[in-house]
């Protein structure tokens, strides 16, 4: 699928529920996997579980998730039919930064550094290995998300020789369509969105927000608001901030 095929299909399927662009890209793209730990995903998982079995799936464990973070994981895993391979970060890699920084630098030099290392490269490693990822992005959940097409060329993990497709079907989608789709089909969430947590990442850098706070607030509070990525969706960004 070269540059001009994806354009034309982003463009066919502006209108189309999600799970029907699940069941095209199914249909189109011989290998993917579907990214796994918010409710967005759980959505998603739920519905492509209706479109076929063994859903490849696959969670970034950083080894700083919320306890309850992990039992979601399980509980997902307990539910649905998923082939869901947990990527950790390098040890190596991992060890050295800690050596360096310690584990909580990014209150006082950002998060980009701990992100890449626990998250990006996780993730490269993972997306090397198949042609393209389903993520749970939608518009609506940040300034820099607000251009977020339906499905594109991944700028930050594609090379000539292995080009990566980047699929959102949730893109046109507000915060309250995915909680009816949950509550409707009583799909698991994590517990902690119980108690305030709109957007949750890992345990130090995720808060509760509060009244008519915007869901992503809580992510990396201490930095400007227009800073709420951690590198996994760059390609996204309509500046490199």
């Amino acid at each position: 699928m070269n540059q001009n095929d994806i354009s034309l299909l982003n463009s066919e399927l502006q209108n189309v529920h999600p799970k029907e662009i699940l069941a095209r890209v199914f249909a189109d793209i011989p290998s993917f996997t579907l990214s796994f730990s918010g409710a967005e995903d759980v959505a998603l998982i739920d519905m492509a579980s209706k479109l076929m079995n063994a859903v490849p799936v696959f969670t970034l464990d950083t080894g700083r998730l919320h306890p309850e973070t992990y039992e979601f994981l399980q509980l997902v895993r307990d539910r649905y039919a998923i082939d869901h391979h947990v990527i950790s970060p390098d040890t190596a890699a991992l060890e050295a930064f800690v050596a360096n920084k310690g584990l909580y630098s990014f209150y006082e030099d950002g998060h980009e550094e701990c992100c890449s290392v626990r998250k990006v490269e996780p993730l490269r490693r993972k997306l090397a290995t198949v042609d393209a990822w389903i993520t749970g992005q939608r518009r609506d959940q940040s300034p820099t998300r607000a251009d977020v097409p339906i499905i594109e060329l991944d700028q930050s993990f594609s090379s000539d020789s292995h080009p990566v497709i980047k699929v959102n079907p949730l893109a046109n989608w507000s915060s309250e369509e995915v909680w009816t789709y949950i509550r409707m089909f009583d799909v698991p969430y994590n517990s902690l969105h119980d108690i305030g947590y709109l957007s949750i990442g890992c345990e130090p850098c995720t808060k509760p927000v509060g009244p008519n706070q915007h869901e992503r607030e809580g992510r990396w509070w201490w930095e400007e608001a227009t800073i709420k990525e951690c590198g996994l969706h760059r390609s996204n960004l309509t500046e490199d901030s």
